[in-house]
C-alpha cells in the first residue's frame, strides 16, 4: 500500500505538469472505487488547478470552485501522459488538460478514491485527523500529552491517524527499530526521552524516504514510472529470519493490531 512518502512523491511528480493548467474534461470509467465517485467531480471541468497539496494520504487538487481529493488506496497510481492514449483494464479515471496532457489513475484493487469538496468546506474524510508527522505540531510534548493514561502497543499508537497521520506499517516498524523501542511496549511504559527519540526518528525516516523517492513496493512507482529507492535502506520490514543489521540476531515477526510487525528483540527494548 502506498504510504505517506509514496503519496508525497506522487504529489511532487505530478505537480509540475498540472499546477496552473486548465482542466478540459474528466472521464470516469468506473462508477465505484472504495466509495461511489461523485457526479460533482464534473465541477472541475474548466477550472485551473491552482495547487496540489497533501493531507495524510490524500492528494488535494485545488481549484477556485472546489477540491478533488485523490486516495491511492492499496494499489493506486497516477501517471501524467503527454497525450491521450487508449485506457487499459484498470485505468479508471482520466483528467484531460487543455494543454493536451492527461492525468491517469490506475487502480487494480479499486480501493482508492476520487472525491469532491466545495471551496470553503472540509470533506468528512479529513476531519478528526492528527497532525502531519513532518510539521512542528507533531512534537515530543504533543505525543507525551496524547499518550498520557493510555495503555496500547506503541506501534498501534503511532499508526493511529487521530494521533498522527501517515505513519504506516512500514515506517512504524523502521522508526521503532531505529529508535531502539520494542513495537509491543505499552505507551504508558515509555519515558519522555524515549518519546522524543521516537518522534525525531519518525521525522528522519519519513524525510529520508521522501528524498529517496518512496519505498519500492510491487504496486507502486513514481509519477514518471520510475520506482522509489528507500526499500534498499529498509532494515527490518519484510526481513523476518534475516540477521539484524546492527547485532546479527534474527529479525522477528509478529502481528500487532492485525498488522505484520518486524523487529529485533535484542536491539529493541
Amino acid at each position: 500500500m502506498p504510504e505517506l512518502p509514496e503519496v508525497e512523491v506522487s504529489r511532487m511528480g505530478i505537480s509540475p505538469h498540472l499546477v496552473g493548467e486548465k482542466v478540459k474534461s474528466i472521464a470516469v470509467r468506473t462508477p465505484k472505487l472504495r466509495w461511489d465517485i461523485p457526479f460533482e467531480l464534473k465541477n472541475i471541468e474548466g477550472q485551473v488547478i491552482r495547487k496540489i497539496t497533501r493531507r495524510a494520504k490524500y492528494l488535494l487538487l485545488e481549484t477556485d470552485k472546489g477540491v478533488v481529493l485523490i486516495h491511492l488506496g492499496m494499489s493506486g497510481s497516477l501517471r501524467v501522459l503527454d497525450a491521450p492514449s487508449a485506457p487499459e483494464k484498470h485505468d479508471h479515471v482520466d483528467l484531460y488538460l487543455c494543454n493536451g496532457k492527461v492525468l491517469r489513475y490506475n487502480d487494480p484493487r479499486r480501493f482508492g478514491a476520487w472525491l469532491w469538496c466545495e471551496t470553503g468546506q472540509e470533506h468528512a474524510v479529513l476531519q478528526h485527523l492528527g497532525p502531519e508527522p513532518l510539521e512542528d505540531a507533531f512534537s515530543p510534548a504533543y505525543i507525551v500529552e496524547k499518550a498520557a493514561g493510555k495503555r496500547v502497543a506503541v506501534k498501534q499508537f503511532i499508526m493511529d491517524n487521530k494521533i498522527v497521520v501517515g505513519v504506516g506499517n512500514i515506517y512504524a516498524s523502521e522508526s521503532l527499530f531505529m529508535a531502539g523501542i520494542s513495537p509491543s511496549r505499552q505507551t504508558s511504559d515509555l519515558n519522555p526521552e524515549e518519546w522524543e527519540r521516537l518522534v525525531d526518528t519518525i521525522k528522519h525516516v519519513l524525510t529520508r524516504s521522501i528524498q529517496q523517492g518512496g519505498t519500492t513496493l510491487k504496486d507502486f512507482s513514481q509519477a514518471d514510472g520510475k520506482p522509489g529507492y528507500f526499500a534498499q535502506e529498509l532494515q527490518v520490514y519484510g526481513k523476518a529470519g534475516e540477521p539484524c543489521p546492527v547485532c546479527g540476531a534474527l529479525i522477528q515477526e509478529q502481528k500487532i493490531g492485525q498488522r505484520n510487525t518486524f523487529f529485533c528483540s535484542v536491539c529493541q527494548r
